[in-house]
């Protein structure tokens, strides 16, 4: 397909039609179109349709669809707001132009008109620009130059669908914000993912807020590491002391240290300090007093 039509902009494909153009637009029934297979919007506000609605019952439909024919009718290509609002007001036909257009096409066209229109919800979004990526090979660099936005954000955008499936609609309905669903890419379960998206909006929790909630759940699971160590080696050295205090029948305390440790062995007497030198010693002097076996060559 030809994508450079698209470069130059949406009115390259679908040009604005007002009355004096050379391209007339017809009054089709509303029920020989149906919707558009490729559009990838999936959520419509009713009270702007409503809005939108009140106003064609007044004035009619300013700007007509962009159809193209099929066998059984017509399929819409561009307006589907102004299709289903046309419904809502109760008229039975619409204005339209006809045009024709390949599948390929169709997708490309219905994905840029709702992104340069800001149509879509972020998610949607995201997925439309996957779409125009994955699908027609386009670079961020080109999907940001056809809608008119900068490669930063076409990025930051697609990283939104990283998030839980429960996050991200979230994101749909705008019960989070980018700002504050954002952060929740650093936490790699889904599960922490929605746990945290549950405390932002129940917090009711600014973006900053947020990311310093995530900065708290990552840093959790290193400090219960750095405490189960921690309990590990009390108990280790309890048992130590415990047993060295059957040795030499005294109290002793074994103090850890960052470099150094101590261990501090209670007297109360030179007779103690005596005690505690043939114990100490007694390993050593039956050692040295074990018999060697000679070797026979």
């Amino acid at each position: 397909m030809n994508k450079r039509g698209l470069g130059r902009g949406l009115n390259a494909i679908i040009p604005t039609v007002v009355a004096q153009d050379a391209e007339a637009a017809s009054e089709i029934a509303i029920s020989d179109i149906v919707p558009n297979r490729f559009q990838p919007r999936r959520v419509f506000d009713p009270e702007k349709l409503a809005e939108l609605a009140d106003s064609i019952r007044q004035y009619g439909v300013l700007q007509p669809v962009v159809v193209r024919k099929t066998v059984t009718g017509y399929e819409l290509v561009a307006g589907e707001r102004r299709l289903r609002a046309s419904q809502m007001a109760g008229r039975k036909t619409i204005p339209a132009v006809i045009r024709e257009y390949t599948d390929a096409e169709m997708t490309e066209i219905a994905l840029i008109e709702n992104l340069q229109r800001h149509d879509l919800n972020p998610i949607e979004e995201a997925m439309a620009f996957r779409k125009l990526m994955t699908e027609f090979g386009l670079t961020q660099e080109e999907v940001a130059i056809k809608i008119g936005r900068s490669r930063s954000l076409i990025a930051n955008i697609v990283r939104m669908l990283n998030l839980h499936p429960a996050v991200q609609e979230h994101v749909s309905r705008g019960t989070l914000t980018i700002g504050q669903a954002r952060p929740l890419l650093a936490l790699e379960q889904g599960e922490q993912q929605v746990e945290a998206a549950t405390m932002i909006i129940e917090g009711d929790l600014s973006a900053r807020d947020a990311e310093e909630l995530v900065r708290r759940m990552l840093a959790a699971p290193k400090s219960k590491r750095k405490a189960k160590a921690q309990e590990r080696q009390e108990v280790f050295l309890a048992e130590a002391e415990d047993r060295l205090k059957l040795l030499l029948g005294a109290q002793v305390k074994i103090k850890p240290g960052k470099l150094k440790s101590k261990i501090e062995i209670e007297f109360n007497s030179m007779d103690d300090i005596e005690r505690l030198i043939e114990t100490l010693a007694a390993p050593l002097q039956a050692a040295a007093t074990k018999p060697v076996k000679a070797l026979i060559v």
